[in-house]
């Protein structure tokens, strides 16, 4: 009866994702890449490829590495300001890639329709109200609500506070899922009774079986507690430095030193505004490389979320989303 009520809740963004279970796994660079991406949709959660950095290429023969190991949906997330943004989105198309994640940013002129005109959905990330209703009216079909529980980079506004403003608002309107330090079932039981279409985790999907992050990468993910997510400083007001959260080692203090270095480059004016973003993001892509597919734990960047410290040993993700959902329904059945 609670895994009825359970399918009940997350039927709205199932259907909406073309799969089982409304639970999206966040696209994060170097992890979710295709042995991950189709592990989750062929769970019958939702997977999706984290572009980044790479080049239509790369992302060419990703999609089709995942498609040769899932017949299932699965999504790619799109980074607004990578230079070559509408060539990735003429990929996506190339591949019926059913449902796209603008990530980064207001989609720039153009991107939304581009995307849409393809067939594709569109999912983009709503961190405050009045941002929600912008994206609506411009044609977006999916939001995702991420507070600053998450890892990677993050809003100033935590998951609860924005749950709670945009779902009454907006969840009416079109499909919400919900991210940002969820590790439980539980959790998301209470953001689907507010309304949500479903939830996107990804710190709970990291160390899975099969994720490809190296074993010390994962190791580190272990012994963390949630106070050892900490999130970047910025030390200069002229940089447009989106906070990343992550476990404190030595790279988050090597971010410190890149942030005063491009800003010297800046007053020298070796690089201009737009060059300046894109070094701090080149920075956050090498230093994760590091930490996820080399295992240098301290000076790599290991992102994740507040969640971290439920995330106690290495398991299948059909394990990892059966659980949850176990958990959901049990929560569920407690309140009637």
């Amino acid at each position: 009866m609670t895994h009825a009520k359970l399918t009940s809740l997350m039927a709205r963004g199932a259907e909406f994702l073309g799969c089982e279970t409304a639970i999206l796994c966040g696209a994060m660079s170097w992890v979710s890449e295709r042995h991950l991406v189709s592990a989750i949709s062929n769970a019958g959660g939702f997977g999706i490829i984290a572009c980044g950095a790479m080049t239509p290429q790369l992302l060419d023969a990703e999609i089709v590495a995942t498609k040769a190991l899932t017949g299932k949906p699965f999504g790619v997330n799109l980074i607004t300001m990578h230079p070559q943004l509408f060539e990735l989105i003429d990929v996506c198309a190339r591949h019926e890639v059913g449902h796209v994640v603008l990530a980064g940013g207001l989609p720039p002129k153009g991107s939304i329709e581009a995307i849409k005109q393809n067939g594709a959905k569109l999912l983009c990330f709503a961190p405050a109200l009045s941002l929600a209703k912008k994206l609506a009216r411009s044609g977006v079909d999916a939001l995702i609500v991420e507070g600053m529980e998450a890892g990677g980079h993050i809003g100033p506004v935590a998951t609860s506070v924005l749950a709670q403003e945009i779902l009454p608002e907006m969840a009416s309107e079109l499909p919400v899922f919900v991210a940002g330090g969820i590790g439980r079932g539980e959790a998301i039981a209470a953001y689907l009774e507010m309304g949500a279409a479903g939830v996107q985790l990804g710190t709970r999907f990291a160390c899975a079986t099969e994720s490809i992050a190296h074993p010390a990468f994962k190791k580190a993910f272990f012994r963390a507690s949630a106070r050892d997510a900490i999130a970047s400083v910025q030390i200069d007001p002229r940089l447009p430095v989106i906070p990343v959260r992550a476990l404190k080692n030595a790279g988050t203090e090597a971010f410190t030193a890149k942030q005063r270095e491009v800003a010297n480059m800046l007053d020298t004016g070796a690089v201009d505004m737009g060059q300046a973003q894109l070094e701090i993001e080149h920075y956050w892509a090498g230093a994760l490389r590091r930490a996820v597919i080399d295992g240098d734990v301290e000076g790599g960047s290991l992102m994740a979320g507040q969640s971290v410290g439920m995330v106690k040993a290495e398991e299948p993700v059909a394990t990892i989303i059966a659980t949850l959902m176990d958990e959901a329904a049990a929560a569920l059945g407690q309140r009637g």
